[in-house]
């Protein structure tokens, strides 16, 4: 069994009198896909951003690698190496590749130039081809504006974005979503690809096939609490909806 990375322990998320978390657990693992699943209203987001630092939980715990941790921010969840790709991107349209690959995270020219703020946009261009290369992502041009690109190109880059600077573990929330199918393709292979370096990638989607067909383990949200966990390998269609509907609740689960 690979190594746990993540592990949500019973997370409760008030807001007011509305209760969106209800003692919802949560694991992820290193070298693995783990879906995320739900129908609208189950506490997807709400986890997410629990876990990616955005929010924080009422009550529960959060353990990374074993520790318990607290993500009071998402810099502070930056820092120990959790990403999150979101589904509108987040990128800079006006800069190329390179720049929002390094969005933030600027490398500077060396000596006074650097001093006076001067980026070193030849490395930076140098290190995002490279990483691009290493992540199967293929791109049109490296030199114009991201907003002029596919839109599987775009979101190409968001991923690979957030896979140069994770060590640990990847959140993608609908990566998917308004893609077409060489597109949807392309970017599915880049998560299997980020996969196989090691980090656990954690995919929200709504699509059941596309879950299927990459989710090495898939977990199940319903009003707030997790209600099954399935092998990705061995699990139907029919099973997914079934617990995402509440006809189907394993109690181990929970």
């Amino acid at each position: 069994m690979s190594e746990l990375l993540l592990d949500a322990q019973n997370l409760v998320k008030r807001y007011g009198s509305v209760e969106a978390l209800r003692g919802a657990s949560f694991q992820a693992r290193a070298g693995e896909v783990t879906a995320l699943i739900g129908d609208n209203g189950a506490g997807k987001s709400t986890l997410v951003k629990c876990l990616s630092g955005a929010e924080q939980p009422t009550s529960g715990s959060i353990l990374l690698d074993g520790s318990e941790v607290v993500l009071d921010s998402p810099t502070t969840a930056r820092r120990m190496g959790i990403e999150t790709v979101y589904q509108d991107l987040a990128v800079a349209p006006e800069l190329d590749p390179a720049a929002n690959l390094f969005l933030g995270r600027e490398i500077h020219r060396k000596g006074i130039l650097g001093k006076l703020g001067m980026l070193d946009k030849k490395e930076m261009k140098r290190q995002a081809v490279e990483e691009f290369q290493r992540l199967g992502v293929t791109l049109q041009s490296t030199d114009v504006p991201i907003g002029s690109l596919s839109g599987g190109q775009r979101q190409s880059v968001a991923v690979a974005r957030s896979v140069v600077w994770a060590s640990k573990v990847v959140f993608m929330d609908e990566p998917t979503a308004a893609l077409g199918v060489v597109q949807r393709e392309r970017v599915l292979d880049v998560i299997k690809k980020v996969r196989d370096k090691g980090i656990a990638v954690v995919l929200i989607s709504h699509n059941m096939p596309e879950v299927l067909s990459v989710a090495d383990r898939i977990e199940v949200l319903r009003l707030g609490k997790r209600v099954a966990r399935f092998t990705g390998a061995d699990t139907k269609l029919e099973d997914l909806v079934a617990a995402m509907t509440g006809a189907l609740v394993q109690e181990e689960a929970a």
